[in-house]
């Protein structure tokens, strides 16, 4: 089958890839990403995540709001300071504040590199504050409503 045609205008102007490149391109993107919603139910199942959450951010972000057990480690900081925080054989998943930020991109990397198996949460600490996942600040606990335009307003989840 050919790609359809290119749309005369808007974001499909270029021809669709083939399905099993797209099918390659999507599997791969899951091994290298993860989502919010899937890490909180992770971290609130009994027994081990399977991971351990690392915020990338400064200090002053961190107090802001960080989200219950993550491990903070600042990009800048994962050459000097991930074998002392991180076990290798434990895997790592990354954030930062969200989708306008790469620095858990940036953390991600730097602890491939060092040879840590790692993902990237989507979406960052502010869409685990949106969805209304509890998070933790210098004060203490805090939770906010979920945003209906992120989260569904009368489901569990949404079913993707």
């Amino acid at each position: 089958m050919t790609s359809p045609a290119p749309s005369a205008v808007g974001a499909v102007r270029t021809a669709y890839a083939p399905p099993a490149e797209s099918a390659a391109y999507f599997r791969a993107s899951l091994r290298f990403h993860t989502d919010v919603s899937d890490v909180a139910a992770a971290l609130a199942a009994d027994g081990d995540a399977g991971f351990v959450l690392v915020d990338s951010r400064s200090t002053a972000a961190w107090d802001q709001g960080h989200v219950p057990g993550a491990v903070h480690l600042p990009t800048a900081l994962v050459p000097e300071e991930a074998a002392r925080l991180l076990d290798r054989d434990v895997p790592v998943v990354t954030y930062c504040w969200g989708p306008g930020c790469d620095g858990a991109a940036r953390a991600a990397l730097a602890l491939a590199e060092l040879g840590y198996h790692v993902k990237e949460m989507l979406g960052g600490f502010e869409y685990w504050v949106r969805e209304g996942f509890a998070f933790e600040t210098w004060e203490g606990d805090e939770r906010r409503p979920a945003d209906p335009l992120t989260a569904p307003a009368v489901a569990e989840d949404c079913g993707c």
